[in-house]
């Protein structure tokens, strides 16, 4: 960890479940120290959510909370307990960054505000990721990613035309927008500071980063006037454009034609079908007023053909295609096996576990964790010897009196 590009930053992390969890993961995989605070009496979601390795329930067998929290250390702690704030005190004086995604008035109800932590560490830099933000008529509102997804439009964009909306599948703003735009914001703070000695607070609203997913449906109606609708895998200036099945069970291939080009390589790929030959389906616009019938041809002639040998024909071809794969195939990908991207890390219950490295690669310094997810309180004492310069007689003390549990 000490050649990575955050060795010597800290991170004071109140955040859980998805999005907060995600953002200190970037900074702990990166070489932060990041202490995630937790308790027994209310354990981070994500602890309690499926895959559980090996089918077995627990709250550290979850391999949803592990892949969140690689490189974490975490610490057991009463936030009701008098001794509480005191002891996290000690904490943040010897951090860089405190990070939470409550809601606002939580981190103030634990004496943990803004200017109160300031006065405990002036340099500090706070991160609030709640998701209206701190501040507006809708700031108390509690949020989850399906939540989020739902009031900023992706929802409604999602699914097939004239159905109930789909959605994404997965809580999708806790993944790519929030996680990524906290971090950037993150690394601004921390190059700010070190450049004129200042830290600050990040307000951070969920809501803003998953509406810039939507630039072309904002654009569509502030620009046109039209409000888009779901089309499902359809693409609104290309045809073929979608999933067609292909032999064997529940076996896929994404097909995208966007030129008449690829309509011409697609033809020679599939041997000259005769229906291909139609003057009517020379141009993308005359394809577009026949995206039904290529569809439905197209799936018949895709299901005579194996995807990944299919793939490899039209790509040869000039196509644009590639397998839907299953979890088992992105495991199995050469090209992510060539780039080291899963790493095996020997977690304290589950065992050997399969991780995601970092999906990048530094020029001047390793990649990927050193260390994998923490069991619930693993780092309890350390932290306490460690950090806060307490001996063991006071540790059980506090131990005892429920202050760290």
């Amino acid at each position: 960890m000490a050649n990575l590009p955050l060795s010597g930053i800290r991170v004071t992390d109140f955040t859980w479940i998805g999005a907060g969890s995600y953002t200190t993961k970037i900074l702990a995989d990166a070489g932060a120290d990041v202490i995630k605070i937790e308790s027994n009496d209310r354990v981070d979601s994500l602890r309690l959510a499926a895959p559980y390795k090996d089918g077995i329930k627990g709250i550290n067998r979850s391999g949803y909370f592990a892949d969140r929290n690689s490189s974490k250390r975490s610490l057991t702690l009463n936030m009701k307990h008098p001794r509480a704030l005191e002891l996290v005190s000690r904490l943040i004086r010897q951090s860089d960054v405190i990070a939470n995604n409550f809601t606002p008035g939580v981190m103030d109800r634990f004496g943990l505000g803004y200017d109160a932590v300031r006065e405990i560490k002036p340099d500090i830099i706070y991160l609030a990721m709640s998701m209206q933000g701190g501040s507006g008529p809708e700031k108390h509102y509690l949020g989850y990613g399906a939540t989020m997804a739902a009031v900023t439009g992706i929802q409604q964009l999602t699914g097939l035309p004239g159905r109930l909306p789909a959605g994404t599948g997965t809580n999708y703003p806790d993944h790519i927008p929030n996680p990524c735009h906290a971090a950037f914001a993150l690394l601004a703070a921390l190059r700010h500071r070190r450049r004129t000695g200042q830290g600050q607070r990040i307000d951070m609203a969920q809501t803003e980063p998953t509406v810039a997913l939507l630039g072309p449906a904002v654009l569509d109606y502030t620009v046109n006037g039209h409000v888009q609708q779901a089309r499902g895998n359809r693409h609104p200036d290309a045809a073929p454009h979608g999933v067609y099945p292909c032999a064997g069970a529940d076996r896929w291939i994404a097909i995208c034609v966007m030129r008449d080009t690829q309509w011409q390589g697609l033809r020679r790929a599939l041997g000259q079908p005769h229906w291909m030959a139609d003057p009517a389906l020379a141009t993308a616009s005359a394809r577009l007023r026949h995206a039904d019938e290529i569809d439905a041809r197209l799936a018949q002639e895709a299901a005579r053909h194996d995807a990944g040998a299919l793939v490899a024909l039209l790509q040869s071809h000039g196509v644009a295609a590639g397998m839907v794969s299953t979890a088992a195939d992105v495991i199995a990908d050469p090209q992510l096996e060539h780039r080291d991207h899963w790493l095996t890390l020997n977690h304290p219950e589950m065992g050997p576990s399969l991780y995601n490295a970092q999906p990048f690669r530094y020029a001047r310094s390793p990649a990927g964790q050193a260390r994998p997810a923490p069991l619930l309180g693993q780092h309890t004492r350390d932290i306490c010897g460690e950090l806060m310069g307490l001996d063991e007689a006071e540790i059980e003390r506090l131990a005892q009196e429920g202050a760290l549990n």
